[in-house]
C-alpha cells in the first residue's frame, strides 16, 4: 500500500518536472511593451479601434498593424502615452462624436403599424419597420444597448439622443444600427442634415415632416459649396470644408438641417 502511494507520488513529481521543462522550452517570449500599452489603454474593450479588445489592439500596435492613435476612446492623451512607449511621435487626431441622422419621431413620421416582438432593431428591420419611411429610425434602442459609456439614450419621442460630452466616438452605436442612420463625425462640425432617405422629394414629404425633400435650397445657399445632392434626392454635407456658418440651417424649409450650436438651434426652431 505504502509502495503504491510512493510510486504514485514519484510519478506525479516526474510528470510535474517534465511539464515545467516543456513549458520553459516552448515558452513564447512576449514583448514587455504589450503590458505597458494595455496599462494605458482605457480597458473599455469596445471594439472602436477595429480589434476585438484592448489586448488585441496593443499587439496590433506593436506589430505595426495599427497606429498609436487607434484607440478612439483614449483620444490624443492615450496616443501620446503609447507613442512614448513605442518611441515614436504621435500626430493629434480630432475626436469624433455620434450623430443620429433622423428626426422621424412619433410626431414627424407617418406610422403604418404597431410592433410587439423582439426588442432589437435588426428584428424589426427584417419586417420592414413601422413607419412609411423605410430609411427612418426603428426606435427600439439597439444603439443604446451597444453603448458602454451611457452616451446615448432613447428620447421620449422615440429617437435616440447622443450626449456629446459623454460620447467617446467608439462607433458601437453606428455598428448596431441596421439602417445606418448613425455616423461618427469630427466633434468640431456642428451642422448636420438629419435625414438618410433616398426617396424622391414628394414621397419624403408625405412620409415625414422633417425629411429632406431635395429642394436644393441648402445647396444654393452654402457659400463654401460644401453641400451636394447624393443620388439626386438627398442633400449631404462635405464636412471637411464645412465652416459651421449655419446659413443652410436657416434656408431649409422643413428643418431637416440642424446645428448643435445653441444660437443656430434657436434659429432653426
Amino acid at each position: 500500500m505504502v509502495s503504491a502511494i510512493v510510486s504514485l507520488g514519484l510519478s506525479g513529481l516526474a510528470i510535474g518536472v517534465l511539464l515545467a521543462v516543456a513549458a520553459q522550452k516552448f515558452k513564447v517570449e512576449t514583448d514587455p511593451r504589450v503590458d505597458e500599452i494595455i496599462s494605458v489603454l482605457p480597458g473599455a474593450n469596445c471594439g472602436g479601434c477595429g480589434f476585438p479588445g484592448c489586448a488585441a489592439l496593443a499587439e496590433a500596435i506593436l506589430e505595426g498593424k495599427a497606429p498609436v492613435h487607434a484607440c478612439v476612446v483614449g483620444g490624443n492623451g492615450v496616443a501620446e502615452k503609447i507613442a512614448g512607449i513605442m518611441g515614436v511621435a504621435a500626430d493629434a487626431v480630432e475626436p469624433s462624436v455620434a450623430v443620429v441622422y433622423c428626426q422621424g419621431n412619433c410626431h414627424n413620421a407617418v406610422a403604418t403599424a404597431e410592433y410587439d416582438g423582439v426588442t432589437e432593431c435588426s428584428a424589426l428591420n427584417a419586417l420592414g419597420g413601422t413607419k412609411k419611411c423605410s430609411y427612418s429610425c426603428l426606435g427600439l434602442g439597439s444603439c443604446v444597448k451597444a453603448c458602454v459609456f451611457d452616451a446615448i439614450v432613447m428620447g421620449e419621442d422615440g429617437i435616440p439622443v447622443v450626449d456629446r460630452d459623454k460620447c467617446t466616438g467608439c462607433g458601437a452605436c453606428a455598428r448596431a444600427c441596421p439602417r445606418g442612420i448613425i455616423d461618427m463625425v469630427p466633434v468640431s462640425k456642428k451642422v448636420h442634415i438629419l435625414c438618410r432617405s433616398y426617396d424622391k422629394g414628394p414621397v419624403t414629404r408625405k412620409n415625414c415632416k422633417t425629411g429632406c425633400i431635395a429642394c436644393q435650397a441648402c445647396v444654393r445657399a452654402c457659400p463654401q459649396k460644401t453641400i451636394s445632392m447624393d443620388r439626386g434626392t438627398l442633400a449631404k454635407i462635405d464636412y471637411e470644408n464645412c465652416d459651421n456658418c449655419g446659413i443652410c440651417v436657416t434656408k431649409c424649409p422643413v428643418k431637416t438641417i440642424r446645428s448643435y450650436d445653441k444660437k443656430d438651434e434657436v434659429a432653426a426652431s
